[in-house]
């Protein structure tokens, strides 16, 4: 982990590889620079080699100041500027400078005081995300022959708040993590090896966890659940992960009620599409559908580290959806745990299958939230792209404080509809309560209807759909390339804020 701390003298008296200035176009007019650094910064300015808009960026060799480099990036004009632009432009940077063989770095300042919480949070994100890369199966040297070798291990800042900047080194942890998780191809985790990691990770982090073989979900009703898994020579599993706040009232007790919120996510360690095959193109990153799953259990390891005051419950539904003699065929008919039953009428809708047991499960907690995330629809991909989710929700409230939280983290996310009548009309069944799939118009709108349908009423509920938001093909800002572990801060933030 790169250490974060302080300085403690003058910028002048500093010593180290590499300096940062972080400008606006308005802060290169001013200058604003401690000296002697402000002297090449004008020099810059005035050849108009560097003018502080967004993206734009320049290294300044050093020979006379005992810093090897000063590396200047731009966020482009003040009425533009948002804390994205910061968490993305010194993440680039940062990355930047940490594979140009700097060890140090010192980040020059003007920072005012209103703005003081905000960039101490960000700079622990962006300290914490840089320099992520998913290197487990490479050979040293051959990341060092692509020039990804990575080497920065302190960064020093003016004025900086260790708390501040430890929420925001907790946030890029719990995302850094669950994007290893979801990295890790589907020979290496499938339902029953995430089942033992999650229950290794419990125990590490102080939670409970227990988990439901095929025969414990058989008993349970979970035959949605168990449809997806059966066509797999690896049966599927349900995992719960429960953090409980220290002091929490016990039964019989007055003790102060606290929140109680459930995450949610979706785990096909694999996703072939079942017997309604994906082409082969389409195949390739499935290993990321259980990004739900992952994200979860990133959420699980910030709130170990974070101890809110309310109580919050991980909900896993695992399972490795392939053809074979055993798979879940369309016309099949399937019974979900709240009694529901399903037909099914495309075996490469299975995300909801599963989502449906554990969202009924969730409910018999009585939480005050539930929030799943899932890699669900295609369709919502194409809505609204690689950058951002999409979220469905009834409730007023939740919409609001997820939305808040994203935009603070920089995650993009977009409320869409999901009480569209006509759709409704397209999840009945002749022959059972409800089909799995409708029309290939509005279809993750027909996704999160289906999902509701498994939420016990009156429970505030948010569906995030992740799919195109949760694999990077390459790096852009916080994101690496591969698993981005989207929602996860979001997440920790709405936690956070509780």
């Amino acid at each position: 982990m790169i250490k974060i701390s302080a300085l403690s003298d003058s910028v002048k008296s500093w010593k180290g590889d590499a300096l940062l200035a972080l400008m606006r176009e308005e802060d290169c007019k001013k200058c604003l620079i401690a000296p002697p650094y402000d002297k090449y910064v004008k020099a810059l300015v005035e050849r108009k080699d560097f003018e502080g808009k967004k993206g734009s960026a320049a290294r300044v060799p050093l020979f006379e100041e005992g810093v090897k480099n000063l590396y200047l990036v731009g966020l482009g004009k003040a009425e533009e500027y948002a804390p994205a632009a910061l968490r993305d432009g010194l993440t680039h940077a940062l990355r930047k400078i940490g594979r140009e063989r700097n060890e140090s770095l010192l980040i020059l300042s003007d920072k005012s005081d209103a703005e003081t919480d905000v960039i101490d949070v960000i700079l622990g994100e962006a300290v914490g995300l840089c320099g992520y890369s998913f290197e487990k199966y490479k050979k040293k040297e051959k990341k060092e022959e692509q020039g990804e070798t990575f080497v920065l291990k302190e960064v020093v800042g003016d004025r900086i708040d260790a708390k501040k900047t430890a929420l925001g080194q907790i946030f890029a942890d719990a995302q850094c993590f669950a994007r290893d998780l979801a990295n890790e191809p589907g020979n290496v985790v499938n339902p029953v090896t995430l089942a033992q990691i999650a229950t290794r990770f419990a125990k590490e982090h102080g939670l409970d966890c227990e988990v439901w073989d095929e025969k414990k979900l058989e008993r349970e009703g979970m035959g949605a659940l168990l449809a997806v898994g059966q066509g797999s020579v690896t049966p599927p599993r349900l995992i719960h992960l429960t953090y409980t706040p220290k002091g929490k009232a016990k039964k019989g007790t007055k003790a102060t009620k606290v929140k109680k919120v459930a995450f949610v996510g979706k785990g096909i360690t694999f996703d072939s599409g079942g017997l309604d095959l994906k082409p082969s193109d389409f195949m390739r990153t499935m290993k990321g559908d259980k990004s739900g799953a992952c994200n979860v259990l990133g959420i699980l390891k910030g709130v170990a580290a974070l101890e809110p005051k309310a109580e919050v419950h991980g909900i896993i539904a695992a399972a490795e959806n392939m053809p074979g003699g055993n798979a879940f065929r369309p016309d099949d008919i399937v019974r979900a745990r709240n009694g529901k039953t399903i037909e099914i009428d495309n075996t490469d809708a299975e995300g909801r299958l599963v989502l449906a047991d554990a969202l009924s499960f969730a409910s018999d907690l009585k939480p005050d939230a539930i929030i799943d995330m899932a890699t669900l629809t295609g369709a919502c991909a194409v809505a609204l792209g690689n950058w951002t989710a999409g979220l469905f929700t009834a409730d007023e409230g939740l919409s609001a404080a997820l939305l808040a939280s994203a935009q603070k983290r920089g995650e993009r996310l977009w409320r869409l509809p999901m009480d569209d009548e006509k759709i409704g009309e397209t999840l009945k069944s002749k022959f059972a309560d409800l089909v799995n799939g409708g029309s290939r118009y509005g279809g993750a709108t027909f996704a999160a209807m289906f999902l509701n349908e498994f939420v016990e009423k009156g429970i505030p509920w948010a569906h995030l759909d992740i799919a195109g938001a949760d694999f990077m093909k390459e790096e852009s800002g916080v994101y690496a390339r591969g698993a981005s572990a989207w929602g996860v801060r979001t997440c920790l933030d709405y936690i956070a804020a509780l």
